[in-house]
């Protein structure tokens, strides 16, 4: 099954609840939450406070993804607040075994997150242990940038590993994810698609997600 999860970091916050219930009208079906702290990643966002809000305002998962230092600190407060999905990076995770189990104890699916330069073989201890990896097709930090061509041979190396392993893990895709994009995402192996200036860049967001979802669930036809 496609899913399309817009990213609120494009999002016009003094509109925010508007936007996310058009983008969830025209078929999302969860919401995607940056959490950057200013020191693992060269960006300052959100926090519970921002989860606990739209846990108020959505009934849709609310799939948070953490590129902080020292995530175990937090991770209980992101819970608390409403997150449904958490993904780290193994970067920060000093025992990340425990930290997944963590997240997974209370309910919550856990995620392991992949850098751009980050190998897709250093998680192969771990992938039992997930519920989806986030691939990164940008440098993590900032929305707006360009996809990266090689994380499309990620994807495929991921689903690969999943298949050899009789894992279920889901592999989402994060970064530069646009009509001229997903379609090749899709077809590598992805099936949860993180979207944001596509979404609420310009626009209708109700439309925009429409479209998205069109030519991803198109290329589930042409996979290989």
């Amino acid at each position: 099954m496609i899913e399309l999860a817009p990213s609120i970091l494009s999002a016009d916050f003094a509109r925010l609840g508007e936007e996310v219930r058009a983008a969830l009208d025209g078929g999302a079906t969860l919401l995607h939450v940056d959490v950057m702290d200013g020191h693992f990643v060269p960006n300052l966002t959100i926090g519970p406070p921002v989860v606990a809000s739209l846990r108020k305002a959505t009934q849709a998962p609310l799939d948070v993804h953490l590129m902080i230092e020292d995530p175990d600190k937090f991770i209980p407060a992101f819970l608390e607040a409403g997150a449904d999905w958490i993904s780290v990076h193994q970067e920060t995770c000093r025992h990340l075994h425990r930290t997944l189990q963590m997240i997974r104890s209370k309910g919550a699916q856990a995620g392991v997150v992949i850098n751009p330069a980050t190998p897709v073989q250093t998680i192969g201890e771990v992938l039992d242990q997930v519920d989806f990896v986030l691939v990164m097709s940008v440098n993590p930090g900032f929305g707006g940038q360009k996809f990266i061509p090689s994380s499309l041979e990620k994807i495929k190396k991921l689903a690969t590993m999943r298949a050899a392993k009789g894992a279920s893990f889901r592999i989402e895709v994060d970064g530069g994810i646009a009509l001229s994009t997903i379609g090749d995402v899709v077809r590598a192996g992805a099936e949860v698609l993180v979207a944001g200036n596509a979404v609420f860049g310009k626009g209708d967001p109700r439309k925009n997600v429409q479209e998205l979802l069109k030519t991803a669930r198109e290329a589930t036809l042409q996979k290989v």
